[in-house]
């Protein structure tokens, strides 16, 4: 089912950021005020896996990319491009069903995501299970 809903092409340029040149730790992507197209929120440089997890709203969905760093034993410091679809519980039903209708536009635009995590609440988006679905991908 698809919202309607565009991708601000601004999306596409700072995921190439991250991807290309890793000059982001970290994206986060809402819906602009209008409903009418996914922009980006929050774009850091920096920041560890906990700061990330911060930002995350309580009670509103969102989308994320987040570069994941992790080792592999015996195979040295691995990456992976993860993408979050926060869609917590205590968020308003309108904004859960926009949301997940929204999702497959923005996904299919960034090409190079190597795992999806759907988080309803912050045990789902917690650095050891997404972890856990990063050693199992390879």
């Amino acid at each position: 089912m698809s919202s309607g809903v565009a991708v601000n092409e601004k999306c596409l340029e700072v995921f190439q950021e991250l991807k290309l040149r890793h000059k982001y730790k970290f994206i986060i992507f809402r819906l602009s005020d209008d409903n009418k197209e996914i922009i980006v929120e929050n774009a850091a440089e920096t920041g560890e896996y906990s700061t990330f997890v911060s930002q995350l709203p309580e009670d509103e969905p969102r989308y994320a990319i987040y570069d994941f760093e992790y080792e592999k034993p015996g195979e040295g410091l691995r990456s992976k491009i993860v993408f979050y679809a926060w869609t917590p519980d205590t968020a308003k039903v309108r904004s859960k069903m926009l949301y997940a209708s929204s999702k497959d536009a923005l996904r299919r635009t960034l090409v190079g995501i190597a795992i999806e995590v759907q988080g309803t609440d912050l045990s789902e988006v917690d650095e050891e299970a997404v972890l856990e679905k990063a050693q199992r991908s390879n």
